[in-house]
């Protein structure tokens, strides 16, 4: 059994973590905004590059950005098995989410390092660009584009809020590599990740075996009305697009609390109304709709339902773009076998769960057998928030199961 240096792990984390750093006054406590393709990701990349390095792996990067570390196994012609996740966070973020999965993965290379031990397929160490898809809009971006769901053209053209566009900021951080985007299928895929839930921490387990990810649906949303004076427009005069928000608002919440939808979940994370002045009515509405299921069917019901609600809607009219949509993704059975099977021999007890967060190895099911590690939040598993935590043991306990299901595999 390989054995991790869990202050490694723990170091390197925290390291990272002082990347993009800020102090949260909502939480009071320090968060982490190291949003994809900034100043601070390009800081990270580098970090990460440089540990990668000196722990001898072979770097290199795509055109879309994806970092990928080699070690090379005692059969170099063999597919490798991979273990990534990713670097980048949202705005308001902790020190784990994904961040756990990359280092992870080099702390299993590091500590097969220390025991002197060869694989007899290579093992690769991949962090995925724009997973989190804040800033250009679409998440699993660059592992989507690997896996062949998404063409590289599209994730060049995308922008950001301030109409930056990827391709460019990639150039600009100097991480528009040379190797083709396109994955080769490698042998498996597993990746380790914070579960940003409640279940493990409720039913008392440190680590998870996932059974897949829900289906994931996003969309723009944009209401248009008219705008008026504020005082002296009557009320039955007014087109105004900000009520007609408010009421997809509340029509969300009562398609979730009505049952009709399964273990349906609906948020509007981003709400803005134009011109934005208080004497005016608005004019526009602009929102985000975000809805997860883990049934594709109820999950199709759903759309339709919030379709045919917003073309009633009292407004002049209504545009919906479309930012991301993913089924269900079920896990390779074999891979969760073998992460469950190597937990056992460890001496940690697991549960199975399916994840309710959108991941890299989602995309990556596509062309190669895929499971994953969860591992046990604080706090209700409260992740995407400077309060996301999962403690020192946890972390070694999660990776440590990773390291010997990589191995394991990595020996087929």
């Amino acid at each position: 059994m390989i054995t991790i240096d869990s202050q490694r792990l723990w170091h390197s984390l925290m390291e990272l973590a002082e990347l993009g750093a800020y102090d949260d006054t909502a939480t009071g406590l320090v968060g982490v905004n190291r949003q994809s393709l900034t100043d601070a990701d390009a800081a990270g990349r580098r970090l990460l590059i440089g540990w990668m390095r000196d722990a001898g792996l072979d770097v290199t990067v795509d055109e879309l950005g994806n970092i990928f570390g080699l070690r090379e196994g005692l059969e170099p012609a063999l597919a490798p098995v991979v273990i990534g996740s990713h670097i980048d966070s949202v705005a308001t973020a902790g020190a784990f989410d994904g961040c756990l999965g990359v280092l992870g993965g080099l702390e299993v290379v590091r500590s097969l390092n220390d025991a002197d031990a060869r694989t007899r397929r290579p093992l690769v160490v991949a962090a995925w660009t724009e997973e989190e898809g804040i800033r250009f809009g679409t998440d699993m971006l660059g592992s989507a584009v690997a896996a062949g769901r998404l063409t590289l053209e599209y994730a060049y053209d995308l922008v950001d809020a301030d109409g930056l566009r990827l391709g460019d900021e990639l150039v600009r951080i100097g991480f528009k590599g040379d190797r083709p985007v396109r994955l080769d299928p490698p042998y498996a895929y597993v990746e380790c990740h914070i579960e940003q839930g409640p279940v493990l921490a409720g039913q008392g387990f440190a680590v998870g075996v996932v059974t897949g990810v829900q289906s994931i649906s996003w969309q723009h949303v944009t209401l248009h009305g008219r705008a008026a004076h504020a005082g002296t427009t009557p009320t039955e005069l007014r087109v105004d697009a900000g009520l007609a928000a408010a009421q997809v608002v509340v029509h969300l919440r009562e398609m979730v609390a009505s049952g009709k939808y399964g273990q349906l979940r609906a948020t509007v994370g981003r709400l803005q109304t134009f011109p934005g002045v208080p004497s005016v009515v608005p004019d526009r509405a602009e929102l985000t709709v975000d809805l997860r299921n883990p049934d594709d069917a109820l999950m199709a019901a759903a759309e339709a339902d919030l379709a045919a609600y917003l073309e009633a809607l009292p407004v002049l009219r209504v545009d919906t773009r479309r930012m991301a949509r993913t089924t269900m993704v079920p896990f390779d059975p074999k891979i969760q076998e073998a992460i469950a099977t190597t937990a056992d021999e460890l001496g940690i007890p697991t549960m199975r769960l399916m994840s309710g967060a959108g991941h890299d190895a989602q995309e990556l099911a596509a062309i190669t057998p895929t499971a994953m590690v969860f591992v046990r939040g604080q706090y209700d598993g409260i992740s995407h928030n400077p309060r996301e935590y999962s403690t020192p043991e946890d972390c070694a306990a999660g990776v440590t199961v990773l390291a010997n299901t990589a191995v394991r595999l990595a020996s087929s």
